[in-house]
């Protein structure tokens, strides 16, 4: 992930690395530090901004209202996000376009597809403000070369499904045996009606048995 993207992903907001990419890391696992929630089939997530940094002998982050500007009055990633939402809906500029990973187990990501930036909120959650962003799969833009089989609307795989498909494939590629760039096929494509939330549907191939596979069934 972080080769692919030209960039060491320490934090899960990601605003315009020296790559022009917008990087977004999620997970909807259990205990997750972060409310984020995917709807409509997959093609909308929401997701939520980030707290205050940690600091020793310092107020409990989750007890503070979400930063849109440090205390020297730059933007934090919340404040670029928000900016960036804001243009869009007031027609100044194309939704933005942002790379979306999702972990699934620890130390394991996978490339969730490219959304279009739409939306940006503040609500209260537990006795504070913090942010939320509408993002909307798309299909317009180029991929990351370990995934270049996108998502199409509809064909994101819940993470449930994903880290069972995992462990039951031994996190190889079924075809040759290799543990690098895989992806999360549908052995079914979703565009013959192949659907994303069956285990049995849904097989892990490296990139180069996949996108041999392309739509056809095998």
């Amino acid at each position: 992930m972080s080769v692919e993207e030209g960039a060491h992903l320490q934090r899960g907001m990601n605003y315009r690395l020296t790559s022009g990419n917008s990087v977004l890391l999620m997970s909807v696992r259990r205990g997750a530090p972060y409310q984020d929630v995917i709807e409509d089939d997959g093609r909308v997530l929401i997701y939520e901004g980030h707290n205050v940094p940690r600091k020793q002998n310092g107020p409990d982050p989750k007890s503070v209202d979400q930063p849109e500007f440090y205390q020297g009055g730059s933007l934090t990633q919340n404040g670029h996000f928000k900016e960036a939402a804001g243009r869009y809906s007031d027609g100044k500029s194309e939704a933005e376009t942002v790379r979306v990973y999702e972990k699934i187990k620890q130390g394991i990501w996978v490339f969730n597809g490219a959304f279009a930036l739409t939306d940006c909120w503040q609500e209260q959650s537990q006795g504070r403000e913090v942010f939320k962003f509408r993002l909307e799969l798309t299909d317009d833009v180029p991929t990351p070369d370990l995934t270049r089989l996108d998502p199409s609307p509809g064909r994101l795989i819940p993470p449930a499904v994903k880290l069972e498909v995992w462990e039951r494939d031994g996190g190889q590629c079924v075809e040759c045996g290799s543990n690098d760039n895989l992806h999360f096929d549908h052995i079914i494509p979703h565009s013959r009606g192949g659907s994303s939330l069956v285990v049995n549907n849904i097989q892990l191939l490296c990139a180069r048995h996949n996108l041999a596979k392309s739509d056809r069934i095998i």
